[in-house]
């Protein structure tokens, strides 16, 4: 068995489609499949659901591929330990992040890569619900997402910072001289938010039900870029995490009023599988966010916004 079929099988299975899977792994699709095949023959089960066009894997096709997300993983390591050895870490550390947290992610790539000038980042956007998956699966290597998350599994967790609410609001609107908010009054402004689907959102709503209010926004999006895309026109207003300060600040002719929430908010914080021995490069991160603090540069940021004038 080769490692090369072990990747023709995953990226199969996350392309779904065998001329695609060929063209990302830069072969035929004639020698993509005849692998696949030849790795059927070696281990004596049916892998792949052939018919016109791909149907997906057999439940044995899933638990090869399972350990094939295992095998590759170990063969990254090893190449990581090796590559420690000879005094510098290389390779690509896979991140995955929370739309709501990628604004604070790079508060801990920039110093990992100027420490580690070797090694690549890829950083991707993922659900919340995806974390626990796409960790067990071996696609992603950390994540940064909620810590309270239910369905996270077996992993462990570096608390970051603890998500604050503020209102983001025209500065001549009609709730902009207060210095603090309660949920209810926010209810009652034309806003825009994100989408249900999204954590953030449902954390949000959870804070207009216990002050006893219900919100239908105006408009609502999935990305916290069109989100303030649609504030900056000043026509709306928004619940903003304060996190999102530190890459969108404030736009023009708009302020920030701290919303009245419990003292402790949601916590943001990295994580990873629960296996021993920890990736290289994972660790390299884990070291680079023990000695920096980030829920201080993000209080920092939010100080500055609510500093007068």
């Amino acid at each position: 068995m080769l490692l090369r079929e072990l990747e023709y099988l995953t990226a199969l299975a996350r392309e779904q489609h065998f001329a695609r899977a060929a063209a990302a792994c830069h072969v035929s699709q004639p020698s993509l499949s005849a692998a696949i095949r030849k790795l059927e023959r070696e281990l004596d089960v049916p892998i792949v659901r052939r018919g016109r066009r791909f149907a997906g894997l057999t439940p044995e096709g899933e638990r090869v591929l399972l350990w094939a997300h295992r095998i590759l993983a170990e063969r990254d390591a090893l190449r990581q330990d090796l590559s420690s050895m000879r005094g510098g870490l290389t390779g690509t550390l896979r991140m995955g992040a929370i739309p709501t947290a990628l604004t604070a992610a790079s508060l801990l790539t920039t110093p990992f890569c100027a420490r580690h000038p070797q090694v690549r980042v890829s950083l991707e956007s993922v659900s919340s619900r995806e974390v626990g998956h796409l960790l067990a699966e071996f696609e992603v290597d950390v994540a940064v997402t909620y810590l309270d998350d239910e369905t996270l599994g077996r992993v462990r967790t570096v608390p970051l910072y603890e998500e604050r609410y503020l209102l983001l609001t025209p500065d001549d609107g009609a709730l902009a001289g207060q210095e603090v908010v309660r949920w209810a009054q926010v209810a009652e402004l034309p806003l825009c938010l994100l989408v249900p689907r999204m954590r953030n959102r449902r954390i949000v709503d959870e804070f207009f039900a216990a002050d006893g209010a219900t919100v239908v926004p105006a408009v609502e999006t999935d990305t916290v870029g069109a989100l303030y895309a649609h504030i900056a026109t000043r026509q709306w207003s928004s619940v903003i995490a304060h996190a999102w300060l530190h890459t969108f600040g404030v736009p023009e002719g708009m302020r920030v009023i701290p919303l009245r929430s419990p003292a402790h908010g949601p916590r943001i914080g990295l994580v990873l599988a629960d296996r021993d021995p920890e990736p290289f490069l994972v660790r390299a991160l884990l070291d680079v966010a023990r000695e920096l603090d980030v829920r201080v540069s993000l209080d920092g940021v939010l100080r500055r916004y609510l500093s007068p004038a």
